[in-house]
């Protein structure tokens, strides 16, 4: 045999066993799944367990709180940080790099904030004045500029449940809930934010036409907006009108500049700040609310109002409100974090977050604010206008802060048109995802229908159904993966020891005898029956040949038709002289992540039925968790030791060897002749 041959034998030659000496260890171990050696045919690989601690529960809390309470100079700098992350960032702030960005984002998003909070206001009912305190505390509590204005009660009512969900929140942030986030997947967060997007258009659609409408909001409002809208086309005035279209010619040619130009520019062209002076100044000197009565900021008050607590009698009162809005709007901000971290690449820690918002919410209520959260057209023009880190959200706050000292008047002017337009071509980058929807159906179908519904659900139920919407479909869709699985039987390739399944691959070898099924997600109550009926219809119903048998042993007859539980099944049965076609059934485990209590009684009931009729049932590649469960289960007992493997190969093996010897023993003890 020349060289070049033995070394192609070799390749395909089995290899060698592992062994591994095996010591005694803690009841934990394995040993009940050792094979005898006397019957063993071959070398089995042994592995040994670590050894686990056996601690009760009383241990495992006083453990975990002793490591909580104990202090150490790293933990106490990571709480500090924690809190005050201005201290990690503002030491490496690069100046010469993002102060210009900065200071236009904080800027622009300032002035927009203005007439945005004026109309927020008014929107619930209250002063025009209590908007705009609202973003200027929250801007110096979290260095961040966000808004959604949630209350619709009295100022004082609206400031008692601000505090108690930024209580909520801190309690959440705490209780390290923010794990909560990872729920969000991406294709949920997308439909979200585009389903948002239309939400925001169309509250800002009324601005460009100049109409006065009713308030829609609830459930359906974007519906009830648009039909408002259209009954009251009639009456759109024309300057507002002009005055968005000339806005949007300008906007949208030197946004996409921008964007496209963008490596090359040192800095955005600031065009929303350059259209608003150009806007405020012609609106001004052109008195085009005298002559043609266009929609605009109007006055507000200067100075601040004095601090004052919430009311404590209406705690019990505005508890369960607090408690929704609190868990929407980390919600809101958690999804909105997560889809712009992932565009420029950083991480968001869900449970800094909770406590952002917490003291975002917390702080404010002793000025008279509403609840904060975060806001995608802001962020979008933020992102769009050069932000490079929390200090935009300064200059927002002096920005504000001039305003509620100063500067308030000169905003009278300026026309709620010209900062919808702003607000809405911001909106393209969030509308642009339709785009996306070919490449993801062609990926995920799944993913693609999770989009659609959360987007539809949060664009014509409400923001907030819909992102409770998507996130139940997304855990639906999960649990509707895992309930009807994929399985299939395997083959082995030839002259290898890797098996795939034989209905998606050609090359091939099924072995004669033996059995191999997959089973392709975890084992649990709610696929166990899915298990049982598509290994039985990939092999064969032992309790219907069980059936066959007894009755074909009481009447002495070679073959009948045998009905159980509604399902008819014709099984040919000669007890006498031919055997079923196969001896040995090898399960796949390599794809089952977990087992409940249902997994385990189903893995027993199914190894039961088929020893019943003389096939044995082994187990293989069953990861360390599982072969734990299969453990405090008790699959095994001490004398059935050869049924799990580490391999396919090694099982498939087994069987083999086993059926070649006369009487070898077996787990249901039978006894396999190879004549």
């Amino acid at each position: 045999m020349s060289l070049k041959n033995k070394e192609q034998d070799d390749q395909y030659s089995p290899p060698s066993r592992i062994h591994l000496e095996h010591e005694e260890e803690s009841c934990n171990d394995f040993q009940q799944f050792e094979t005898n050696d006397q019957c063993r045919p071959y070398p089995r690989i042994h592995l040994e367990p670590q050894e686990k601690p056996d601690t009760n529960f009383k241990q495992f809390v006083i453990k975990k709180l002793e490591k909580s309470c104990q202090c150490t100079s790293t933990k106490a700098r990571n709480i500090i940080f924690g809190f005050l992350p201005v201290l990690q960032w503002l030491p490496k702030y690069n100046l010469k790099k993002n102060i210009l960005g900065d200071v236009m984002s904080g800027l622009i998003v300032g002035i927009l904030l203005v007439p945005q909070s004026i109309a927020y206001s008014l929107l619930a009912g209250q002063e025009p004045v209590y908007g705009v305190v609202s973003n200027e505390s929250t801007l110096l509590s979290q260095t961040s500029g966000k808004i959604c204005d949630k209350s619709c009660y009295a100022i004082i009512v609206g400031s008692t449940v601000t505090f108690m969900a930024g209580v909520y929140q801190v309690a959440m942030g705490f209780f390290q809930v923010g794990f909560v986030s990872v729920y969000l997947s991406d294709a949920l967060l997308s439909g979200f934010v585009t389903g948002a997007s239309f939400t925001v258009l169309t509250s800002q659609a009324k601005y460009l036409l100049g109409l006065s409408l009713p308030r829609s909001s609830g459930v359906g409002s974007l519906i009830t907006t648009w039909i408002h809208i259209f009954r009251n086309i009639h009456k759109t005035n024309i300057c507002d009108l002009i005055t968005s279209l000339l806005c949007l010619l300008v906007l949208l040619p030197t946004k996409e500049l921008n964007e496209r130009f963008k490596s090359k520019l040192k800095a955005p062209i600031p065009t929303e700040l350059f259209v608003v002076v150009a806007a405020t100044l012609a609106s001004h000197f052109g008195k085009l609310n005298e002559k043609y009565n266009t929609s605009i900021a109007g006055h507000i008050p200067t100075g601040f109002m004095p601090p004052k607590a919430p009311d404590w009698n209406l705690i019990p009162n505005v508890a369960v409100d607090a408690i929704a809005i609190s868990i929407i709007g980390f919600a809101i901000t958690v999804s909105l974090s997560e889809m712009f971290a992932k565009k420029h690449g950083y991480t968001v820690k869900a449970n800094q977050e909770m406590y952002a918002i917490g003291f975002c919410n917390i702080i404010p209520s002793f000025f008279h604010c509403f609840a904060t959260s975060a806001a995608l057209a802001k962020t979008l023009v933020k992102e769009s206008t050069g932000c490079q880190s929390q200090l935009s959200g300064v200059v927002t706050a002096l920005v504000l802060l001039l305003v509620l000292l100063v500067i308030a008047p000169l905003f009278y002017s300026l026309q709620k048109s010209v900062l919808g337009v702003i607000t809405i071509v911001n909106l393209r980058g969030a509308l642009r995802k339709f785009k996306d929807l070919p490449e993801m159906w062609r990926i995920s179908r799944m993913d693609t229908v999770i989009w659609f519904v959360t987007m539809l659900s949060s664009a014509l139920i409400s923001t907030e159904i819909g992102l409770l919407v998507g996130v139940c479909f997304s855990l639906f869709c999960v649990i509707l993966r895992t309930q009807k699985p994929t399985t299939s039987l395997l083959g082995v390739v030839e002259e290898s020891e890797i098996f795939e399944s034989m209905s998606a691959y050609k090359n091939l070898q099924a072995k004669s005898g033996i059995k191999i099924f997959r089973f392709v997600a975890p084992l649990y109550y709610i696929n166990k029956e899915y298990f049982k009926s598509s290994l039985y219809k990939k092999t064969l119903n032992p309790v219907l040949v069980k059936a066959a048998q007894k009755k074909a042993a009481k009447k002495k007859i070679k073959k009948e038709t045998a009905t159980l539980s509604g399902i008819r099944d014709e099984v040919s049965v000669q007890l006498s002289r031919d055997p079923l076609e196969f001896h040995t059934i090898v399960v796949d485990c390599s794809a089952i992540q977990f087992l409940d209590t249902a997994g385990i009684h189903t893995l027993k009931e199914v190894r039961r039925d088929y020893e019943a009729i003389g096939i044995q049932v082994l187990l293989a590649q069953c990861n360390p968790s599982v072969r734990d469960s299969l453990a405090r289960g008790e699959y095994c007992k001490k004398e059935e030791e050869n049924l799990l493997f580490y391999s396919v190969y090694e099982a498939m093996t087994f069987a083999e060897d086993s059926q070649n010897q006369k009487d070898i023993y077996v787990p249901n003890g039978l006894s396999f002749s190879s004549d």
